[in-house]
């Protein structure tokens, strides 16, 4: 995807960039907190509560549902969390699921990423309630996402094969 730039076109009505982004390494984890945390010997840091995500280099570990984490890193990571993570040796009490190729994410930043965003998602997206560290699955235009904010904005995912239509969404919502 080319970048969606108010800049490139003085038309624009919003002031805000749209990137899709890179495939990252996507683990799905269920189970209780501490039995994740002794099966990973403590490298996973878990976010301080519901649908807050917590930051560690590279990494995000977010709390998506009762006893769920999704953990995203840099795709170049994957195979050192897989080794870390072994999911085909976790015990039965808990669930780990490597889901790299399965989401699409997209980065929306700039002064109107909000406007933006609240084009496609009806989440109250405003600072004071969708803080630094917020995440939560809702609707983007419609379609099940994960929104979480970023430096500057947002990002979401979306199952990859409604990656094109978000894109293009994306791109009328920023006509």
């Amino acid at each position: 995807m080319t970048p969606v730039v108010k800049g490139s076109d003085p038309d624009m009505p919003y002031d805000a960039r749209i990137d899709r982004l890179p495939i990252y390494a996507l683990f799905d984890l269920k189970g209780p907190k501490e039995a994740l945390a002794a099966w990973s010997k403590d490298t996973l840091e878990f976010p301080n509560g519901p649908s807050r995500l917590k930051r560690r280099g590279s990494a995000a570990l977010c709390h998506i549902g009762p006893n769920r984490w999704l953990l995203r890193d840099d795709l170049q990571n994957e195979a050192a969390l897989s080794e870390t993570l072994r999911p085909q040796d976790a015990p039965a009490e808990i669930s780990i699921v490597r889901v790299s190729d399965t989401q699409t994410f997209f980065r929306i930043t700039g002064p109107d990423a909000l406007e933006v965003m609240s084009i496609g998602c009806t989440l109250d997206l405003h600072a004071t309630v969708f803080g630094p560290d917020a995440v939560s699955y809702t609707e983007f235009f419609g379609i099940k996402a994960l929104v979480l904010r970023c430096e500057g904005g947002f990002e979401c995912a979306v199952e990859q094969s409604f990656g094109n239509m978000i894109e293009d969404f994306l791109t009328r919502a920023m006509a």
